[in-house]
C-alpha cells in the first residue's frame, strides 16, 4: 500500500502548508540573483554555440566543436529553455527570458510544449493515461498500463526513444498510438495534426542539415556529421534525466480516480511520490537543467530551478516529519532503477490492473473524461 492511502486529511492540508510556506519564502526572495543567473546561462550558451560551429569547420578542433555544441544544445534545452518556458523568469518582465515569447533550439515548438508537458505533464504526473510521459505511447512503464505484445520490444524502443528524443516529443501531440495501435484517430486527422508541428521540425532540420553545412563548403560534410552527433548527444541525455526522474523503481504511477477532489495537498504528495531526484557535481546540475532536483521541480515548477538545490534540505526535512519517501541517488544507481522497470515491464505482469483502462480514445476526449 502507498503511503498515499495511509495518510489522513489533516496529514494533506499540513503538508500542503508546509510546501506553500517554502514556495512563500522562494517568492519572497527573488531578484537580482536570480536574473543574474539565467542570464550569465545565455551568455555562456550562445558561446558555446559560436564556437562550437566555428570549431566545427575547422578539422583539428573538429571533436572540440561537437563538444561545444552539444553542451550548447543541453543547456539551451535544459536550463534554458524547460525552465524559461516554466515561466521561472516571467517576474522580470524581460522578454528574453518570458515563457510567452521564448523558443528554442529543438524540434518541438514553445507551445505545442507548454501544452504536454506544462498541462499535461506537470498537472497529472504519472497519472495512467492522462500524463503521456508515461511512456510516451511507445512504451509500457507502469502496471496499471495492460500488457500488449509490441512491450516485448520495450527496450531497443527505449532506445530509439532517447536517440530521436527531439522528434518523439515534437510529434507528442499527436498521439501516433491512437492511430497506429488503437484506430480511434484517422489519417486524415493526423495529417491536418502534424501540419503545424512540420513547420518547427523543417526549420530545424534545414537549420541543423543544410544552412550550417553549406556555409562550410568543401567541409559540410564535417558539419553535417558533427550536427548529428550535437543532437543525439542532447536527445540521450535529455531523455535520461527525464527517464530518471520518473521511472526509478520505487516511483509510484496513480489511477485517473486520484485527481478526482484533489486537495493542493494531495497535489503536492503525488508530485513527491511521482518523481525521483540524481546526485552529482555543480555541473551535473547545470546540464540538467537542475532536473537532478526533480522532486522539487515538480513541487515547485514555476520557482528558478537554480534554487532547488537550497530548497532541497526544506523539502527532506518535511517528508521526514510525515514519513514520506525521498527518492534519491546517484545518477548511475537511479538509470539502472529505471531500466530494470523497462525490462520488467516488457513482460505481462503478474498483478492485473486494478481497473484496467477502456481502449484508448482521442486526447480530448481522454481529457474530457
Amino acid at each position: 500500500m502507498s503511503i498515499y492511502d495511509t495518510l489522513s486529511p489533516k496529514d494533506f492540508e499540513a503538508i500542503g502548508a508546509e510546501f506553500d510556506a517554502i514556495r512563500e519564502d522562494v517568492l519572497a526572495d527573488l531578484g537580482s540573483r536570480d536574473a543574474d543567473y539565467i542570464r550569465g546561462i545565455i551568455k555562456r550558451q550562445r558561446q558555446l554555440e559560436i564556437g562550437g560551429r566555428a570549431m566545427m569547420m575547422l578539422p583539428p578542433t573538429w571533436l572540440a566543436g561537437i563538444g561545444a555544441l552539444s553542451a550548447s544544445k543541453i543547456l539551451d534545452n535544459m536550463e534554458i529553455g524547460h525552465n524559461i518556458m516554466h515561466g521561472q523568469y516571467d517576474w522580470m518582465n524581460d522578454p528574453a527570458v518570458s515563457s510567452r515569447h521564448f523558443d528554442w533550439d529543438t524540434a518541438n515548438s514553445a507551445e505545442q510544449w507548454k501544452r504536454t508537458h506544462n498541462y499535461e505533464h506537470h498537472t497529472f504526473t504519472n497519472v495512467v493515461g492522462r500524463d503521456h510521459d508515461v511512456g510516451y505511447g511507445l512504451l509500457r512503464m507502469s502496471e496499471d498500463q495492460p500488457w500488449e505484445p509490441r512491450f516485448l520490444f520495450n527496450a531497443p524502443l527505449a532506445v530509439i526513444l532517447h536517440l530521436f528524443f527531439q522528434h518523439f516529443v515534437a510529434i507528442q501531440n499527436l498521439k501516433l498510438e491512437d492511430y497506429l495501435v488503437y484506430k480511434t484517430k484517422t489519417r486524415a486527422e493526423l495529417r491536418e495534426e502534424f501540419r503545424p508541428m512540420w513547420k518547427k521540425m523543417r526549420k530545424q532540420l534545414a537549420k541543423d542539415y543544410a544552412l550550417f553545412p553549406a556555409l562550410a563548403g568543401p567541409l559540410a560534410p564535417l558539419v553535417f556529421v558533427g550536427n548529428v552527433a550535437a543532437n543525439a548527444t542532447r536527445n540521450v541525455w535529455a531523455c535520461a534525466v527525464i527517464f530518471n526522474g520518473h521511472f526509478p523503481e520505487q516511483v509510484e504511477q496513480f489511477d485517473e480516480s486520484v485527481v478526482d477532489n484533489e486537495t493542493r495537498g494531495h497535489w503536492y504528495v503525488r508530485q513527491l511520490l511521482g518523481s525521483a531526484n540524481f546526485e552529482g557535481s555543480k555541473l551535473m546540475h547545470i546540464m540538467s537543467g537542475n532536473l537532478s532536483h526533480q522532486i522539487e521541480h515538480h513541487l515547485f515548477p514555476d520557482l528558478p530551478a537554480h534554487r532547488y538545490a537550497e530548497i532541497a534540505p526544506r523539502v527532506r526535512a518535511v517528508c521526514e516529519q510525515y514519513g514520506l519517501p525521498y527518492n534519491t541517488g546517484s545518477f548511475w544507481k537511479q538509470t539502472a532503477s529505471t531500466w530494470k522497470r523497462i525490462l520488467r515491464m516488457s513482460l505481462p505482469s503478474k498483478r492485473q490492473p486494478e481497473a484496467a483502462p477502456q481502449q484508448p480514445a482521442t486526447t480530448e476526449a481522454r481529457l474530457a473524461a
